[in-house]
C-alpha cells in the first residue's frame, strides 16, 4: 500500500510538473502586431524589417501586419517581399479597417504574405506602373508591366494563390473586393476585426522554407511594435508636400539673408529648413534636374538685387522655380509627388514674395542717400573763406567742411559741392 500511495504521489508531481510546463509555454507563445498606413517608402521597409527580425528573435507565433495603403516604390516595395520570403516565422498580412485598401505595392506584400486576410469593406488591386516621366513611353510601359506581372505571379504560386489577378491588376489596373479576393482565392480568410482575426487563424499551417509551420494564437499574448522616434519623424520628412514647403522656405530664408545681410534670423532659419529638405530628398528618389532648376531660381532671384535686368531675371527665375517644381518628384508614384494644386500655390507665392524682396532691396540699393557726406552732394551752400585748389572753409547743411575748387571762389560767394573726396568737398561757384 505504501508503495503504491509512493508511486501515486511521483505520478501526480510529475503532472504538476508537466501541467506548469505546459503552462509556461502556453504564456511564451507571442504574437506581435504592427500597423501599416501610408506610401510605402525606403523608411517603412526599413521598420518592417525590423519587425520582422524582432518577431524571430523572439520566436513569434506570427506577424501581424494590418495594412492601408495607397501604394509606393517599388525598389521599397521589393525590400519587403525580400524580407518576407526569407522571413522564418509566418508573417500574416490584414487589410483593416474597413474602408482600407491595398492599392498598386500593397497588393504584392498582400500576396507575399503567408496568410492574407481582408477586413469587410475594403479592397485590392490597381498595381499598373505610373509612367515615370508623365509622357508616355509604351515600350518602357510595356517592360515595366511585363516585369511585374511576371514578379507577381511567381509570388502567386508560391503562395499557392491567384495568378490570373495578379496579371490583371498589373495590366489592366484591377481592384477587387474582400468577397471577390477571397472567391478567386487571393486571400485566404475575412476577419471583421483584429480579435476575429486571431481566432481565424488559430491552428492554420503555412509552409515556410519547404516546412508545415504551424500558428497557435491561442492563449498567446498579444504585442504591439510602435513606431520609435526615428521612424516617425522621417516618416513624416518623407512626405514630398513638407519636403517641397521646406525647400521653398529655405530658399526664402537665404535669400533674404543675401538681400538683408545682418538679419540673422531668416538666415538661420533657412539653413535649417534647407539641411531638413534635403534630408527628406536624400529617402525619396527625385529628379535632380528639378532640384538644379530650383536653386538656379533662387540664385537669379539674388542676381535681380545685383543686376539692373529690369525684371528680366525674376522672369526667369518663376519659370526655372515652376519647371523645377514640377519635375522635382516626377519619377514617383501619386502618393509620393506634390498635391498639384499646393505646388501651383507655393510657386506663385514665393515667386510674389521673391520678386517683393527684390523691388524693396533693388530700391534700397538704388535709393539717394539722406545722410552722410555723400548726401551732400549738389547741396548749395557759402565759401566761409577763400575757396582755391589748396582748399578752404564752407558752411553747408549746418555744418563746417574743408573744400577744394578747381577755379577760385571768393569768401561769402555761394557754392554748390559736386564730389565728396574723403573729408573733403569739391565745389564750384553756384550762380542762382
Amino acid at each position: 500500500m505504501k508503495k503504491f500511495l509512493k508511486t501515486l504521489s511521483s505520478l501526480f508531481f510529475l503532472f504538476l510538473i508537466f501541467h506548469s510546463v505546459s503552462n509556461s509555454f502556453a504564456e511564451e507563445r507571442i504574437i506581435f502586431r504592427v500597423r501599416i498606413e501610408g506610401a510605402i517608402t525606403p523608411v517603412i521597409a526599413n521598420f518592417l524589417a525590423y519587425c520582422i527580425n524582432l518577431s524571430e528573435e523572439k520566436q513569434a507565433q506570427a506577424l501581424i501586419v494590418e495594412l492601408d495603403t495607397p501604394g509606393g516604390l517599388v525598389e521599397s516595395t521589393r525590400e519587403i517581399v525580400k524580407e518576407m520570403l526569407r522571413s522564418k516565422i509566418p508573417v500574416v498580412v490584414y487589410i483593416s479597417p474597413s474602408g482600407a485598401r491595398a492599392a498598386s505595392a500593397g497588393t504584392f506584400i498582400l500576396i507575399a504574405s503567408h496568410l492574407a486576410a481582408m477586413a469587410p469593406g475594403t479592397h485590392v488591386g490597381a498595381a499598373h506602373p505610373v509612367e515615370l516621366t508623365g509622357k508616355a513611353d509604351e515600350k518602357v510601359l510595356e517592360k515595366i508591366s511585363q516585369d511585374l506581372v511576371a514578379w507577381g505571379k511567381n509570388l502567386a504560386q508560391m503562395r499557392n494563390r491567384n495568378p490570373k489577378f495578379i496579371e490583371e491588376a498589373v495590366l489592366k489596373s484591377k481592384s477587387i473586393t474582400e468577397k471577390e479576393a477571397l472567391e478567386l482565392k487571393v486571400i485566404e480568410l475575412i476577419a471583421k476585426d483584429f480579435d476575429e482575426l486571431l481566432k481565424e487563424i488559430d491552428g492554420k499551417t503555412v509552409m515556410i522554407n519547404h516546412q508545415k509551420v504551424n500558428i497557435f494564437t491561442k492563449n498567446s499574448k498579444v504585442e504591439i511594435i510602435e513606431e520609435d522616434f526615428k521612424t516617425k519623424f522621417l516618416k513624416v520628412l518623407t512626405n514630398p508636400n513638407l519636403i517641397y514647403f521646406l525647400l521653398m522656405l529655405g530658399l526664402a530664408g537665404i535669400y533674404f539673408e543675401l538681400s538683408h545681410p545682418g538679419s540673422i534670423f531668416p538666415g538661420v532659419i533657412g539653413a535649417i529648413c534647407l539641411i531638413l529638405a534635403f534630408l527628406g530628398l536624400s529617402i525619396l528618389p527625385l529628379n535632380y534636374a528639378g532640384l538644379a532648376l530650383i536653386l538656379l531660381a533662387g540664385l537669379l532671384f539674388f542676381l535681380e538685387t545685383q543686376i539692373a535686368s529690369h525684371g528680366l531675371l525674376t522672369l526667369a527665375g518663376t519659370v526655372s522655380l515652376l519647371l523645377g517644381s514640377i519635375i522635382l518628384f516626377g519619377k514617383n508614384p501619386p502618393p509620393l509627388k506634390v498635391y498639384q494644386p499646393f505646388l501651383y500655390t507655393v510657386v506663385i507665392t514665393f515667386s510674389i514674395i521673391f520678386a517683393g524682396i527684390t523691388y524693396l532691396a533693388v530700391r534700397v540699393l538704388r535709393k539717394k542717400p539722406v545722410s552722410g557726406g555723400e548726401a551732400l552732394v549738389g547741396k548749395v551752400g557759402k565759401a566761409l573763406e577763400e575757396i582755391s585748389p589748396h582748399k578752404g572753409k564752407i558752411f553747408v547743411e549746418g555744418e563746417i567742411w574743408e573744400a577744394i575748387s578747381d577755379e577760385t571762389i571768393p569768401k561769402g560767394e555761394q557754392i554748390k559741392v559736386i564730389e565728396k573726396r574723403g573729408f573733403t568737398l569739391k565745389v564750384k561757384p553756384h550762380k542762382e
